[in-house]
């Protein structure tokens, strides 16, 4: 006896209940083509992840519940073939004060035009980016299913990385784990959880296919890097990361037990990963909120160079708008940087002085400012001035304007509000400085979209870092090193270290003072920022949640 099982590892919409439940329809009609009489889709297929409190809209459970019957129906004459597809189920009273949930995260089996079985998730996260229990209850049994022979096991994300749903799928006569998910890439994920399942195939003594999601959803990114796990507890098979791909994987009755077999990617580094995500993220918000042209102000620094390079890969060069707008303080050597790279991408560019309106400003408010010397206000004049021009081409256009602030500055507020902060999206919002660079010169020794080679000049990535807002200015004249700033942030901000804790480490206490104090003072900058994908375990967004009104610091 032998199962062909197809991982339908695909790129769904929040919302698009009628496109989800057709890209599930055409997955089975191939699959099923191909001896498939299994097919896993991820979960919450049907409407996509995350929904947040669309969860909450009676309507929309509703248009959930419609797109299952749809691809019951049109799945109909796909004879014994079993389509497992995640959906919410169930009801909600949702007043001005409360909100009482009946609703479960479910996962359904569709065979021959009708709903067989409907498995409620049991283990619901709620940390991260995860709210899944002010949508959702717990649910209560279990499900096992028959597909070609094989008593399926069915799980839902959180229930695999726990033994009591595995085991109890076992102890129902399950011969195979089947697990359907949605969770959020950050760097080393994917191999996170393959050594979890393999812990989870130790405990329980079954095989396991793990079916998981593809895509860039607001400040999320899935990668796809589906899998599955022999009863020897190897890896059997891994599908590619960040692509959509109908992935088969063959179960294989043995006297001991269920083998599995499938193609294996190759294992990838953590840049390639991180490179991946960054564009997918960037991608999917442009293309599924319908824009089409992405315009930013190309400063002949590192970041903005980073961000172009994104931006070339994920939406081609002629899709690009870079915009150079030196300011008195802006050197030769910016603008000679900054036409170098847009020549070598040939994206659209063009330059426009500031100075005039910087002048202007200045002029403006002199009667006001009589007595007091320049400092930071002249400065943040500049980077709106910038701001200003970029949401004018953005307006005038249709242009999405991307904003090329890092972690780091968005750590300490090295950003200027309605200035450099200014745009619809923040390609690097959760990369670090020191990972900047890094990319920069990983992203100048690999072409992996075939767009450009060596896109980012030399001395972009050589040069010490500015914002060039006065004379002579460096960013370590008011920061640490960072090489020394990102080391704090990830354990202030991403690990919760305190500063006692820090300073045991070695960082310098004026150093760890100065930057945990600047992380909280910027709240209300980071409040007002841009979407930006999530690369990291925690970054400014979902997982974030700090009052701006704060007087305790760890």
């Amino acid at each position: 006896m032998t199962l062909q099982i197809a991982v339908a590892q695909l790129n769904f919409v929040v919302g698009d209940m009628p496109g989800n439940a057709q890209k599930i329809i055409d997955a089975a009609r191939t699959a099923y083509a191909q001896g498939a009489r299994l097919l896993l889709t991820p979960e919450l297929s049907i409407c996509a992840y995350i929904c947040e409190d669309l969860f909450l809209r009676p309507s929309f459970i509703a248009a959930c519940d419609e797109a299952v019957k749809t691809v019951a129906r049109e799945t109909a004459g796909l004879t014994d073939m079993a389509i497992v597809v995640g959906h919410p189920v169930g009801k909600g009273q949702r007043g001005k004060s409360i909100t009482v949930s009946q609703r479960t995260n479910s996962a359904s089996v569709i065979r021959d035009g009708r709903v067989i079985e409907t498995y409620a998730k049991r283990l619901l996260p709620n940390y991260q980016v995860f709210d899944e229990r002010r949508y959702f209850v717990p649910g209560q049994g279990t499900c096992v299913f028959q597909a070609g022979g094989v008593s399926v096991g069915l799980l839902i994300c959180e229930d695999a990385w726990f033994d009591e749903p595995a085991q109890l799928a076992k102890e129902a006569g399950a011969e195979l784990l089947a697990v359907i998910n949605a969770s959020p890439f950050h760097v080393g994920k994917g191999y996170e959880r393959e050594a979890m399942m393999i812990e989870r195939v130790k405990a329980v003594g079954l095989p396991l296919v793990y079916a998981h999601l593809v895509g860039g959803q607001d400040e999320v990114v899935f990668e796809g890097h589906s899998f599955a796990v022999g009863p020897d507890a190897q890896l059997a098979g891994r599908a590619p990361s960040f692509e959509e791909k109908l992935w088969f994987v063959q179960a294989q009755r043995a006297p001991a037990a269920i083998e599995l077999k499938a193609s294996t990617a190759p294992a990838r580094d953590h840049d390639a990963d991180l490179w991946d995500a960054l564009v997918m993220g960037l991608r999917d918000y442009m293309g599924k909120n319908g824009f089409r042209t992405a315009a930013l102000g190309l400063s002949g620094g590192i970041d903005s160079a980073l961000v172009l390079a994104l931006a070339v890969d994920a939406l081609g060069a002629g899709n690009v708008h870079a915009v150079m707008m030196p300011s008195p303080y802006t050197a030769g050597i910016s603008v000679e940087d900054a036409r170098e790279m847009a020549r070598r991408v040939g994206v659209h560019y063009a330059e426009i002085s500031i100075r005039p309106e910087f002048e202007s400003f200045k002029q403006s408010l002199q009667p006001l400012f009589a007595g007091k010397p320049e400092d930071t206000t002249e400065e943040n004049i500049q980077a709106r001035i910038r701001g200003i021009m970029l949401m004018a081409l953005s307006n005038k256009h249709g242009h999405l304007v991307l904003a090329c602030g890092n972690k780091s500055e968005y750590a300490v507020g090295y950003s200027t509000l309605y200035g450099d902060m200014c745009g619809g999206f923040a390609p690097i919002k959760d990369v670090v400085k020191t990972a900047v660079f890094r990319l920069a010169r990983w992203r100048n020794a690999h072409n992996p979209f075939g767009t450009v080679d060596n896109p980012i000049p030399e001395r972009i990535i050589t040069r010490p870092p500015s914002a060039e807002l006065r004379e002579g200015q460096t960013d370590q004249d008011s920061l640490p090193p960072y090489e020394v700033l990102d080391a704090i942030i990830e354990r202030y901000m991403e690990n919760d270290l305190g500063v006692a804790e820090l300073v045991a480490e070695g960082f310098r206490p004026e150093d760890v003072e100065l930057v945990t104090r600047l992380i909280k003072i910027n709240e209300y900058k980071r409040r007002q920022s841009a979407e930006g994908t999530r690369v990291t375990h925690r970054g400014f967004g979902k997982d974030w949640r700090y009052p701006m009104t704060n007087k305790f610091r760890a």
